[in-house]
This record gives structure tokens, C-alpha cells and sequence, in this order.
């Protein structure tokens, strides 16, 4: 190709201007987002326009060597057209700054051969801009993620810790998280990967889920937030390393988050005593654990949910569940101890399963059932005055 004289490099050095202005021109032209954009944004771009005309220059006079586009070109703009102007648009305004460069830049050539080194030219050049958009609006993309990472990862263990949530809020807010959705929380083992690969195979699951999550890796937990009140697909359990997966309950907003992550902690804490549990199995369905893990909550819990109304419709229910749980189960011994038909006994069997929620003919409620009365017990007990106190 023939070399582009220094006299037409001069005259495309002073056309730098007009040629900008041509090009804004062409834009509000169009590209009707363009014509939108706020007046300091177009003055972005016209600076742009001029510093690309100008880079042009510098890039044929330094053939072969380690011009930096990126930098002469799209140094001359804040960071915040970046994010006011996407990728795809930023092409969009090459094509027509290119396509005007075309049209005028070659008449400043004398010679037909120089017209058509600077066409050729050009063309070149416009590839090279495309690859430094490219790599600048790349490296935008890795410090926003990474930005966004430490954002996602601090939420996480704010949720975690039962942080306020008002303070939670705001960071929450940077991520496009509604703070007031319902949410709940899993807690497994990390998977066998790198914290980045863990928390990018999360953000993948919940996009192809249509499920906002957040996630982060604690020491060798990986703590997932999921955002809405359903049940998540079996499948998010691939997220996590081998061993148990503790879901805990749904809760309103942040705060009902955090109620969730502590009754997940708490659940995956004692997990291991349950060999048989499902993969993921509700914090719910290890309170029995969870209380002879130690934790009052799970306690509060059982009791609530089952010695408490019991004991509020009367007796024969309470001594109907003692007697069942005492004799292992059969039926007929536990009637015959409260003299009794079976069927009477079956009757109050139901209705102890339609007030508690807990199916007395299920090993695992069962379970659930003899640690509430005895949490019930105990509870009474305390209550009541003892000799020498009253």
C-alpha cells in the first residue's frame, strides 16, 4: 500500500473539526437514542469523534508499533459514557464516524493513489477502533463485576450475621435486589472450586431459573439467597459440594432473609444425624435435631407449633399422644391403657395431626412429636412453683 503523505495527514489533522461536527451531525440524524441522550453526553461523543480522527493520524504515522488506541480515543471520555452508552450503540457511532471519514477524508488526497491508501487505510483503522471499544468496555465489565462480587458478598454476610437491614438496604439495592421480597436462604457445602467459579455457577443457575439469587462462599459453606417465597427446582442442589443442603423458611425482606439463614445454619449444623434426609431438606424437618443440637429457637418452635395447641384443646389429646408415643406406635396397647376404642384413638390421632401438622404415622413426626411433648413437659415444670417457693 502506498504511504499516505505527511501534507495529507496535515490537512486531515485541521479537518479533525468539522469532520467531528459532520459526524454528530450524521448521529442526531440516525440514531434517534442519540438525539436523546442529555447535551453533556453528546459532548462526550463529539470529543470522542475528534479524538478518534485525531488517533487516526497517529496510528498511520507510528506503523508497527504499540499505539494505544484504546487510550488516545476513549481517554478523552469519562468512565460515565460507558454506562450511559452501551457497546452495541458505541458501534453504532464508530460505523457513522467511520462512514463519514470515508466520504470527505480521501478528497484531501491529490493523487487517486493516495485516495485510495487512505480509503484502505481507514478501513483498518475502523477495525482497530471496533477492537479497542471492545477491550475498554471489557475492562469496565471485569472491575463492575468485580465490584459487584464484593457488593454481593458483603449483603451475604450482612444477611448472614442478622445485620440491620435498613443498613443492608442500599447495598442490597446496588445489586437490583428488592429488599422487600420474600426471601430464604440454603446453606451446603462449597463445591470444589474456586470462590469465582462458585458464585458465577450460581448467577448462571439463577438466570436460566428466572430466580434473583445472591451468594457467597463462607470458609467452606456456599450461602445461596434466593429470592421469592416457591420452593427452588431439586436441581439447585448441583450448586453445592457433597453432603446435606439445608433450605430454611421463606421471610419478608431482609429480615425475614436473615431469620432464614440462621434457621439454615442451624439445620446444616446438625444435618449429619439424619442420613436419610432429602437433598435439600427444610430446616423445619430438622427441628428435632436442631433442638438436641442445642438450639432455643427450634425449641421455641416445636413448642409452639405442638405441645402448646394440645395442651390448649384438653387433655384427651395430650394423654392420647402420650400413650401412642409410649407404646412405640401400636394402636391397640395405647387404647387399651386409656380404655378406649381404636377408632376413638385413630379419631384423636387425626385431630392431633390436623392442629400440629405432624402425621403421627410418619417415623420422622413422630420424632418431632415425642421431643415437643417432652419440651412441653419440661417447660411446665418450670413454670410451676415449686415447695419451699411458693
Amino acid at each position: 500500500m502506498r504511504p499516505i503523505s505527511t501534507a495529507t495527514l496535515r490537512a486531515v489533522e485541521r479537518a479533525a473539526g468539522s469532520l467531528a461536527t459532520r459526524s454528530v451531525a450524521q448521529m442526531d440524524e440516525q440514531l434517534g437514542w442519540f438525539r436523546a441522550l442529555p447535551a453533556d453526553q453528546r459532548s462526550w461523543v463529539t470529543l470522542v469523534a475528534q479524538a478518534g480522527i485525531a488517533g487516526y493520524v497517529s496510528w498511520v504515522e507510528n506503523p508497527g508499533t504499540d499505539f494505544r488506541i484504546a487510550e488516545q480515543v476513549f481517554g478523552t471520555a469519562p468512565r460515565d459514557l460507558i454506562r450511559a452508552v452501551s457497546l452495541r450503540r458505541t458501534v453504532e457511532l464508530v460505523r457513522v464516524a467511520i462512514t463519514v471519514a470515508e466520504e470527505h477524508l480521501p478528497a484531501l488526497a491529490d493523487d487517486p493513489a493516495e485516495r485510495a491508501a487512505l480509503r484502505e487505510s481507514l478501513l483498518r483503522y475502523s477495525r482497530e477502533i471496533a477492537f479497542a471499544a471492545a477491550a475498554v468496555y471489557a475492562a469496565a465489565a471485569e472491575t463492575r463485576g468485580a465490584w459487584d462480587a464484593r457488593v454481593e458478598a458483603a449483603v451475604v454476610d450482612g444477611i448472614v450475621r442478622g445485620e440491620d437491614p435498613q443498613s443492608l438496604s442500599s447495598r442490597a439495592a446496588a445489586l437490583n435486589w428488592d429488599p422487600a421480597t420474600p426471601g430464604q436462604v440454603l446453606v451446603g457445602a462449597a463445591p470444589l472450586v474456586d470462590r469465582e467459579h462458585a458464585v458465577a455457577a450460581v448467577a448462571e443457575w439463577a438466570t436460566a431459573a428466572h430466580r434473583p439469587a445472591l451468594s457467597a462462599v463462607h470458609g467452606t459453606m456456599l450461602v445461596l439467597v434466593l429470592s421469592g417465597a416457591g420452593a427452588p427446582h431439586p436441581d439447585v442442589a448441583d450448586l453445592f459440594g457433597a453432603g446435606p443442603v439445608v433450605r430454611g423458611p421463606s421471610g419478608t425482606g431482609l429480615a425475614g432473609a436473615s431469620r432464614s439463614a440462621a434457621d439454615a445454619l442451624s439445620g446444616y449444623r446438625v444435618a449429619g444425624a439424619w442420613p436419610a434426609a432429602p437433598r435439600p431438606v427444610n430446616a423445619a424437618d430438622l427441628l428435632p435435631e436442631r433442638v438436641l443440637g442445642g438450639d432455643t429457637r427450634a425449641a421455641e418452635i416445636l413448642r409452639a407449633e405442638v405441645f402448646t395447641p394440645l395442651s390448649v384443646t384438653g387433655s384427651p389429646l395430650l394423654d392420647t399422644v402420650e400413650a401412642y408415643l409410649g407404646h412405640g406406635g401400636a394402636l391397640e396397647p395405647a387404647a387399651r391403657s386409656l380404655f378406649v376404642h381404636p377408632n376413638t384413638m385413630r379419631y384423636r390421632l387425626r385431630r392431633v395431626a390436623e392442629i400440629t401438622g405432624r402425621d403421627p404415622w410418619a417415623p420422622r413426626d413422630m420424632l418431632a412429636l415425642n421431643v415437643a411433648l417432652i419440651l412441653g413437659r419440661l417447660g411446665t415444670e418450670r413454670a410451676a412453683p415449686q415447695d419451699g417457693h411458693r
